[in-house]
């Protein structure tokens, strides 16, 4: 090996993707999906909180429905911004680092918003906390992407992002009790948790070494993948396999740092064009969805808070299921007929509701659990497939564009939502421009590249 100044000149970062390719599945990779996933949990619990406290809030503070579409759409404005830089930090900085950083804000904001005295303050917490939701969750999803195995990838991705579902469901489960008998601000002090983790992730998760190869730092990738290969040997009690020979042909070294212009150019213009329509549908339908519905149980059909926010659990559990069923097919049948078919479950659900009529609580609560199932199982397919589209050196700023759609949607669905029903519009016209958008999607999703079973070099060579 040639030296720079005395430290180890860059090397092609295709060695470094081998090594991480053959790795079998071990105690080391739980440890860290398990440590990543409790962030993203948390980050989850933090994303939904203010649907659960927003009918306590309306009654609290006497807000009228701009009021309330001001205070869910601040947490999701602070989401898109916090996308927007977390892509170019993560890149930049490194994907735990980032993480780490994003978690902090999202701690400390939600006690923040414990404290509020109104809906103005409440509203800006909520974004600054947004800010940390928004950089944190697309940057986690790049990094497990970078550390799993191409011909398992899919459902290694998969069941980590279960844990964010899990934590809307676990959300959703506290608050039926913490809300009535604690009060909203309570679940926000719960919220604050994950400070302890900010501090404790960058000890405990080894930087990416696809990430730090890109970057030129191969002596530093070397390191931290030779103690990650040492911790996987003595875990699985066997010699690792050797990597194999097409994964360790020559690679030209690229430590130039990403531009986010890149996303726009030769093959990737494609790619981000169309996984952000799918994002944007996506999360449009989701949080059209989601936002209002503990407010629609209580104020249209006129059920208790305990009745609505267990409706509101019982979405989310179905969308913990559609979640593990796409963790368990998508390697087998690919990407792309999973998007397909989770919009196009997504449209025939909520048109169903549509055309037979929205006419009492229950009826609303099956409908919206069967659009959960498939919305859910969405999201987590994104999440996965948008860092498999792009290439080390740009992939956290190209998963986080696709965030920005996402929060664009985030903003744009509850907005929408909350206008047709200040309106008077009608739950049938509410709920079919939400199957119409999934309709949309799932014929974007027909143009979708496939990534099955390739590396991530053989994605972006």
């Amino acid at each position: 090996m040639t030296t720079v100044a005395g430290r180890p000149a860059a090397e092609p970062a295709g060695p470094i993707a081998a090594r991480l390719e053959r790795l079998p599945h071990s105690r080391w990779h739980v440890k860290v999906r398990f440590l990543i996933g409790a962030v993203t949990f948390f980050e989850a619990f933090d994303q939904l909180m203010a649907a659960s406290a927003l009918p306590v809030l309306t009654r609290e503070w006497h807000l009228t429905t701009g009021q309330a579409t001001f205070a869910v759409t601040a947490g999701s404005l602070g989401m898109l911004l916090g996308a927007l830089a977390a892509g170019s930090l993560g890149d930049r900085i490194g994907r735990v680092r980032t993480v780490a950083l994003g978690v902090a804000v999202t701690a400390l904001a939600s006690l923040a918003v414990a404290l509020s005295g109104g809906i103005e303050t409440f509203a800006l917490f909520r974004l600054v906390q947004g800010l940390g939701i928004g950089g944190v969750v697309p940057v986690a999803a790049t990094y497990i992407n970078e550390i799993a195995r191409s011909d398992r990838r899919g459902r290694f991705v998969l069941l980590y992002e279960m844990i964010f579902p899990a934590g809307l469901a676990a959300a959703s489960l506290v608050a039926v009790w913490v809300v009535p008998h604690l009060g909203w601000r309570a679940m926000f002090v719960i919220g604050a948790l994950p400070a302890l983790l900010a501090a404790a992730l960058p000890r405990q998760v080894a930087e990416s070494p696809r990430w730090l190869a890109a970057r030129g730092r191969t002596a530093e990738a070397e390191r931290v993948l030779a103690r990650i290969e040492a911790e996987v040997a003595r875990t699985t009690a066997a010699p690792l396999p050797e990597p194999a020979p097409a994964a360790t042909a020559p690679a030209t070294a690229d430590s130039s740092p990403g531009r986010l212009r890149e996303l726009f150019q030769g093959r990737y213009l494609r790619r981000t064009v169309v996984v952000s329509a799918l994002w944007f549908a996506a999360y449009y339908v989701n949080y059209g969805i989601a936002t209002w519905m503990p407010s629609l149980y209580t104020k249209t059909f006129g059920l208790d808070l305990t009745t609505a926010l267990v409706y509101t659990l019982l979405s989310n559990v179905t969308g913990l299921l559609g979640t593990l069923v796409i963790a368990l097919v998508i390697d087998r049948i690919g990407r792309r007929p999973a998007l397909v078919t989770a919009f196009g479950g997504t449209a025939l659900a909520l048109g169903t509701l549509a055309l037979t009529g929205a006419v009492s609580g229950g009826r609303v609560a099956l409908f919206a659990s069967g659009a959960t199932f498939f919305v859910f199982a969405l999201n987590a397919g994104l999440y996965l497939y948008s860092p498999e589209l792009y290439p080390t050196r740009n992939r956290a700023k190209g998963a986080a564009f696709g965030g920005l759609w996402n929060r664009a949607g985030v903003i744009l669905g509850p907005v929408v939502v909350g206008a047709i029903l200040a309106a008077g519009g009608g739950l049938t016209l509410l709920f079919t421009q939400l199957a119409g958008l999934a309709a949309v999607g799932a014929v974007i999703a027909l143009f979708a590249v496939e990534t099955k079973g390739r590396t991530l070099e053989e994605l972006n060579s």
